[in-house]
């Protein structure tokens, strides 16, 4: 497509779970937004539509560990992610919700299309199902070991650890995330998308047409799927939370579709609603061929993108996509970005350390902004450190880009009376000329590679103009020039020549640093006393944006340098965070019975007697401790004398346990192990000097050890004999 007449941007949609990190937003969000900034300077008519994606089984996985509804964890978390994207000048038109009713109507009436026209298969097939909690699971609710890389925590649908995306049958050692237990397979009906009908569409689409123009990372996973045989994916689940199928699909009772189907259709969605609060028609930019259509994702999003959705909109009567840039993914201080692991930086973590706490917190916006493009993961993995953020913002922001703005504002206030000196052409040398060029040809550079998608690059052109520039007014030195006023007053003529071009060239960098740094851009239009329509890209490259005679504001400092103190706070907080997290994982593990393997149950193969060394198998030997930690813990016999369900809680039974000096209460999850009635009289072992800790309202003051045997089951650990209540455990 040479010359589209409109152009639709998206990117990935973000689940309602949770807080992201910045990870998440140099990999699908602020590449997008520098070029739809890019796009609106060259005045195209551009629609950039994202969203919160609702459904799913990360939404009720969040809803129980936060003791509450997927409505408000959904509401939630759509606040947190729009306030977060604004913050950081993410300039959506609009940042829409898949809860939304006209969601919900979209996507019913996609799936009732498809599924109208014969474009659906329904099957029975085979679906892991928990008996302890009469569930049929989700592939979130599946985890196993991953078959690629090993990792023993992959969900059913993707590893984490190496991105690979997966199906729950590929998982080896599967366990329900609900009770721990081995799940069962058990007969459901679903409706299926028989991606293989379309691999040569596919094939000749992806692989013919875009060869030339996607990016490597995209066409190779695509032919890595397409080699391997494309397979029919479900799009309908068994779940509670979700887009119900509409009422007249029979069988359709109790069936919500599959989120990855859904999710995509948001986009769709997201432009109605845009449509209907502008007064605007959605259908051209999803019907007419002359709109662009581009997805920004992250590389775990490239095969439902690249291959799934295209596949749906085909069918559908949609326009494909014309590029879907995918970045890789970007690692912090030597380790994988995770919120779950706390080793990641927040968005919204970051806003309140330097955005919000602080005045001028635009300049931190852009910092943020820049050093994430600066190492942005366009071709392979990339890592954020403290320390490089902290040396790019000074030697790149500061040193650079800041410096030869402040020293031309500086100079002109000193030199030309605060305003824009004439150009006095019978002296121009081949240094002003070779600047001159440099500014006008920026543009071209500048513009093919963000049009090629290569912002870092684009990025990098504009700072090194800067850098130019710098070395121009070295060259000239004006302030040197100054001192000869008194016995040459033609000097004036050379420093005017200096300081005109200096500041052309700063009202040019406004211009192309724009789509990147956009608060900088604007306070640069502030200091030159121009409106922001400067910023048009019509404007890039001029020689003559700045009037002769024009007086201008005095400068403002643009970026400002971090801290030493300020990186050791940060990453002294990013090593506290994630350790806290492992103490409260494990905290949460041990309260709950969720692999309660404090002392494995296993048989020794040579006499065939209990081996309270070899750890079960599977798990690894947690490392070494000190004598010193082990008799920190008070480990104390007692008898349960009552026990009850807690309400609400599958898994957790409230314990009245007597320790012989007092009787304690303490919740414990071993609720689909035991009936209530089977352990009162049980004698315990019990951690009594365990910080208290609050499940469903009730205050748990110890925990029960427990041991769990190669198949799963949980096993009291008590001693042979029974002690008297209060006896100590050494």
């Amino acid at each position: 497509m040479t010359d589209p007449k409109r152009y639709l941007i998206t990117s990935a949609l973000p689940y309602a779970n949770g807080p992201k990190h910045i990870g998440h937003l140099a990999g699908a969000y602020l590449p997008a937004d520098i070029y739809v900034r890019y796009l609106r300077a060259q005045k195209k008519d551009v629609v950039y539509v994202c969203g919160s994606d609702e459904h799913g089984a990360a939404i009720t996985i969040q809803a129980m560990k936060e003791n509450t509804t997927p409505r408000e964890i959904v509401d939630k978390y759509h606040a947190m992610l729009k306030s977060n994207m604004a913050d950081l000048g993410i300039s959506f038109d609009i940042y829409h919700r898949t809860s939304a009713p006209i969601h919900h109507e979209t996507a019913r009436e996609f799936f009732t299309m498809l599924n109208d026209n014969g474009d659906l298969e329904i099957k029975e097939t085979e679906q892991y199902f928990d008996e302890a909690s009469s569930t049929f699971l989700a592939d979130r609710y599946i985890k196993g070991t991953c078959p690629v890389c090993g990792n023993e925590n992959a969900f059913g649908d993707q590893c984490e650890k190496c991105g690979s995306t997966l199906s729950p049958e590929e998982l080896i050692n599967p366990k329900s995330t609900l009770s721990g237990n081995t799940p069962i397979k058990k007969l459901t009906q679903h409706w299926y998308l028989p991606l293989n009908r379309h691999e040569e569409f596919l094939r000749k689409w992806i692989l013919e047409e875009h060869k030339d123009d996607w990016k490597a990372n995209v066409l190779g996973q695509c032919k890595s799927w397409l080699d391997a045989g494309l397979q029919p994916r479900a799009v309908t689940r068994d779940l509670d939370w979700g887009i119900k199928l509409p009422n007249e699909v029979e069988g359709g009772e109790g069936k919500v579709l599959y989120v990855w189907f859904d999710a995509p259709i948001g986009y769709i969605s997201a432009t109605k609603q845009w449509a209907i609060d502008n007064n605007k028609d959605w259908k051209p930019y999803w019907y007419n061929d002359d709109t662009k259509l581009i997805h920004f994702i992250g590389k775990d999003n490239i095969v439902f993108h690249a291959i799934i959705f295209p596949v749906m909109l085909k069918l559908h009567g949609n326009i494909l996509p014309d590029n879907v840039p995918s970045n890789e993914f970007m690692n912090l201080e030597g380790d994988k970005m995770s919120t779950s692991r706390g080793w990641s930086i927040e968005m919204e973590d970051y806003i309140n350390d330097f955005v919000k706490k602080e005045n001028g917190g635009d300049q931190m916006v852009d910092a943020l902004r820049y050093y994430l493009y600066a190492i942005a993961p366009e071709t392979k993995d990339s890592e954020f450190t403290w320390k490089g953020f902290q040396d790019s913002v000074k030697g790149e922001l500061v040193d650079v880009f800041g410096n030869f703005v402040n020293r031309a504002f500086v100079l002109m206030h000193k030199l030309c009376k605060g305003k824009v000196p004439p150009l006095h052409p019978a002296i121009i040398d081949d240094i002003d000329k070779a600047l001159l060029s440099d500014i006008f040809n920026a543009k071209a550079s500048i513009a093919g590679l963000i049009e090629s998608y290569k912002f870092r690059d684009a990025q990098y052109e504009v700072i090194d103009l800067a850098r130019k520039g710098n070395k121009y007014m070295q060259e000239k030195q004006p302030w040197i020039v100054a001192k000869s006023l008194e016995a040459n007053p033609e000097a004036q003529q050379l420093i005017d020549n200096c300081l005109h071009i200096c500041l052309q060239l700063t009202a040019n960098l406004a211009v192309y640093i724009n789509p990147f740094l956009p608060h900088a851009a604007k306070k640069m239009c502030y200091m030159m006393k121009v409106v922001n329509k400067i910023l048009d890209w019509e404007n890039a490259g001029k020689p003559n944006l700045l009037s002769v005679g024009y007086s201008l504001r005095e400068p403002q400092l643009l970026f400002r340098k971090i801290d030493d103190t300020e990186v050791a706070e940060q990453v002294e907080k990013l090593k506290t965070k994630s350790e806290k997290i492992k103490m409260d994982t494990a905290s949460s593990n041990l309260s709950e019975g969720v692999a309660l393997n404090i002392l494995p149950v296993t048989q020794d193969t040579q006499n065939n007697t209990t081996s309270q060394n070899a750890p079960a198998e599977g798990r690894e030997v947690k490392p070494e401790i000190g004598f010193e930690d082990f008799v920190k813990i008070d480990l104390k016999v007692g008898t349960i004398v009552a026990a009850e369900k807690v309400a609400k809680a599958d898994k957790l039974l409230k314990l009245e346990v007597d320790l012989g000096f007092e009787t304690r209460t303490i919740v414990s999850g071993i609720a689909l192990h035991f009936e209530p009635a089977a352990i009162v009289g049980k004698q315990v072992t019990v951690v009594t000097n365990l910080a208290p800790r609050k499940m469903r309202g009730i205050e748990s003051n110890g925990m029960i050890l427990m041991a769990e045997d190669a198949d799963g089951k949980l096993k009291f650990v008590n001693p042979d004999e029974a002690v008297k209540n209060g006896s100590g455990v050494s």
